[in-house]
């Protein structure tokens, strides 16, 4: 079998989107040949049964020229490919559906979010299997779901075999895209309350904004924490690739997670996995997370929680719940298995 895969980014160096090149490598194990059209490229280093093809983004090219782009690809390769794997972006489902459906190319469809519009309820009828890494991750009622975990890999994220210095200092972490789904002016209100307590910490944040509105957020946020005067506690790292993503993790002692995705956040399981405590509010990890480990957005109550659990409990029950639930070698056989149906 040869696969068609739909993606944004192929870009290694990538923080955001970096984690699909090793998707797109482990897929390259199971089919003959992998064609990847992504709307934009940068460093890849990929086996030689891929062909990346890019729409055009990282050359300037016009949303009419994207689309022009992708109906070419599909076209011109149709005879090289016999499934279709469209990572996150339905609207590529509405595009191309009917035309991969007259040429009898399964269609999978991967979509881990809790927000429904018309292009995914479009698609969800195009497509004929759905791919998501949660219940939560998927909320349209389809039968064509399959809850399939996040695709971590469990042998780049795992705790680390260098001791590091020990510190009296509670090392928080948090990762991803600046944004304000985050939350992050609650955490800098714990700040304030942990320094109040004379509670010894750091926070290190890891990301960028993306949108004009992110920009705006983070711009807020680094004016608050000045106000405050908790620039000696709260730090900004900026981008990290994600191939350097784990070692940030490493590092830290805790990892926080105050988003209101919905589902289950890629970055916490990613730190689950590299060995840290976690302690988020996310609604999806409910079931996943004991107490100790789950809050709600009050400062005063995570400022707690932090404070009585910080130095204490086994992390290894969270990484192997990771390794046996959202390895990614599990999810690309499972999602290969039955696009090879």
């Amino acid at each position: 079998m040869r696969l068609l895969i739909i993606t944004q980014k192929v870009d290694i160096n990538d923080d955001n989107l970096g984690f699909f090149h090793r998707w797109v490598e482990e897929f390259a194990k199971r089919f003959k040949n992998v064609i990847v059209v992504c709307l934009q490229k940068g460093d890849y280093n990929l086996p030689e049964n891929v062909k990346v093809l890019s729409l055009g983004k990282e050359r300037g090219e016009s949303k009419i020229k994207y689309l022009f782009n992708f109906y070419k690809y599909i076209w011109q390769e149709r005879k090289n490919y016999d499934a279709v794997f469209i990572h996150m972006n339905p609207e590529y489902a509405v595009l191309g559906g009917l035309f991969w459906k007259l040429w009898n190319k399964k269609i999978g469809l991967w979509y881990t979010h809790k927000a429904i519009n018309s292009k995914l309820r479009i698609a969800e009828k195009l497509v004929d299997k759905i791919f998501t890494a949660s219940k939560e991750s998927f909320r349209l009622n389809s039968k064509k779901i399959i809850v399939i975990g996040h695709g971590i890999d469990t042998e780049r994220f795992k705790p680390s075999a260098i001791n590091y210095q020990q510190s009296d200092k509670l090392k928080i972490i948090s990762a991803g895209r600046i944004a304000p789904i985050k939350n992050y002016e609650v955490l800098i209100e714990v700040a304030e309350i942990l320094r109040n307590k004379n509670f010894n910490f750091e926070i290190k944040l890891a990301g960028q904004p993306i949108l004009k509105k992110d920009k705006f957020y983070l711009k807020k946020l680094k004016e608050t924490i000045e106000e405050k005067k908790l620039n000696d506690k709260i730090i900004f790292v900026g981008s990290v690739p994600h191939k350097n993503i784990a070692d940030f993790y490493r590092k830290g002692d805790l990892f926080v997670n105050f988003s209101d995705t919905g589902s289950v956040d890629k970055t916490v399981l990613e730190a689950m996995s590299c060995g840290l405590k976690t302690l988020t509010s996310n609604e999806a990890f409910k079931n996943i997370l004991s107490d100790k480990y789950f809050t709600d957005k009050n400062p005063n109550h995570i400022a707690e929680k932090i404070i009585a659990f910080c130095l204490k409990g086994n992390t290894q029950e969270a990484r192997n719940y990771v390794v046996k639930n959202h390895s990614l070698n599990k999810t690309i056989e499972l999602i290969s298995a039955i696009l090879n149906e």
